[in-house]
Formats: structure tokens, sequence, C-alpha cells
């Protein structure tokens, strides 16, 4: 019943909003892209309150650019987390052009959807990322490559590390920036979300998407934490591989610290 009431909420206040956005956010797209940033940003906002998830900042997004921010990837909700915070554009595995609704969304915020399978794609999807980087987008790299179980981090993957170098290439700059960035879920209405309690937030790719929706909305007020690393300065002689190791390392000890913050239940 409660789950039912705030989902009849949520879409009474967001699709009026999303209607008369959409058709705003698709002219800004093709006729101003730098101005396509800022909608996305107050709709996330917006998607947040109504959920009740609270989000709560440790530093800052670095001002640098181009800027490609490298983070751990744990649910669904993390797009609205990071969205919420700065004006952003995310790198999305290619399934997602595929669900309803959802690749609309996604579209409209002018993600960059790559398929990790096809490895002979790898360098014109790179190619694409780095051009929007030399373009001053912030471009999100879920750098696991997929969503996991909120409790423990799984290995980076370089692979997309090399956009970064050809946007260097591309643009004629001595460096890009590189940011990585740790996301937790820690506590639901106040009280700590521990192991057990994680799939309520955590969404693995083997849970529908539906029934995990419907799950937290019902559950309600998470309070999300996130906390921004030092930047990595890229250049000419920079290794993909070593890049996404500091990221990794910097995410997997910080992820561990927020995840400390609350008593494990």
């Amino acid at each position: 019943m409660i789950a039912t009431l705030r989902l009849a909420l949520i879409l009474a206040v967001l699709l009026p909003v999303t209607l008369v956005l959409a058709p705003v956010q698709l002219v800004l797209k093709l006729a101003a892209p730098k101005a396509s940033r800022r909608i996305p940003l107050l709709w996330h906002r917006l998607v947040l309150w109504l959920l009740g998830v609270r989000v709560h900042l440790h530093g800052a997004m670095a001002g640098d650019r181009p800027l490609m921010i490298a983070a751990n990837h744990i649910s669904w909700s993390d797009i609205l987390v990071l969205g919420s915070i700065g004006e952003l554009c995310f790198i999305a595995k290619d399934e997602v052009r595929g669900w309803p609704v959802i690749n609309w969304l996604a579209r409209l915020q002018r993600t960059v959807f790559v398929d990790r399978q096809r490895k002979r794609d790898a360098a014109i999807q790179a190619d694409t990322i780095a051009s929007r980087l030399t373009e001053g987008d912030v471009m999100v790299l879920f750098a696991e490559g997929t969503t996991g179980d909120g409790n423990q981090l799984l290995a980076f993957k370089s692979a997309l590390f090399a956009a970064p170098q050809m946007a260097l290439e591309q643009s004629g700059l001595q460096n890009i920036s590189v940011q990585p960035v740790a996301i937790a879920y820690n506590t639901l209405h106040g009280m700590p979300l521990g192991r057990y309690h994680q799939p309520i937030a955590a969404w693995p790719g083997d849970v529908a998407f539906g029934a995990h929706f419907m799950r937290f909305l019902h559950e309600g007020a998470f309070d999300v934490d996130v906390a921004f690393g030092p930047v990595i300065e890229i250049d000419a002689q920079s290794k993909r591989k070593d890049v996404a190791r500091q990221c990794e390392r910097f995410v997997r000890g910080r992820f561990a610290i927020l995840r400390r913050l609350h008593h494990r239940a």
C-alpha cells in the first residue's frame, strides 16, 4: 500500500514535469548542448526528493576540464545520486538502449552507450567519449562494468580508461583529469544498512528492475554517502591500467571507510 501511494505521488508530480521539460531538453540537446546540462541536474534532484533519498558529500567534484569521473556502481539509483550533484553525462552499457522509458531518459541526458562484449568497437566508443570530454562534458564511468552487491567492490575494468588519452590527442591539451568517486548506501530511515539489508538498495544484474524499484519505493528514505577523491592527471605517457588501478585503490579504500561510518547489522 505504501509503495503504491508513493508511486502514485511520484507519477503525479514527475510525469507532468518530465513531459514539460523533455521537449525543452530535446531542443537544447540539438541546438545548445552546453545549456542542456542543467535540466537533468534539476530533474535528478526532484526525483531524489520524491524518493526520500538524501545525499551526503565528502569532498567536491573537481573544477578541472576536461574531466572524467570513475565511480563504483551499486544500483540504478547511482545515476540519480551523481546526477543530482553536478552537470554530468553518463557512460552506460549497451543493454540500456532496450529498457523502456529509461533509454529515452538516458538519451535526453546525452548518455554514451558502450558494448563491452564487442571489443573491436572499443576504439570507436572510446573516441566518442573522448570527443565529449573535449567538448566540456563531465563523463561518468562506472568502472566495475556492472552493479555490485553494495558490500564489496568488483575489479575496475581498464578498457574505457583509454578515452582520456584519446581526448589528449584530439584536443592538443597537455593533461586530462580523472577523479575517482566512492558511493555507499549506509542508512535506511536513519538506521544502519548492514550487510544483509544491502539488497534493498543494491541492484545486482540478476534481479528484475521492476521488483527492485518497487521495494526501493516501499522502503523509502536512504542516506547515500558520496566521496570525491584527488584528481589524477593523465598525460601522453600515462598508462590506462595504471590509472584504473589508482582509481580503484582510492574507491575501494574510501568505500570501506564510508561503510565503517555506520554500525553494521
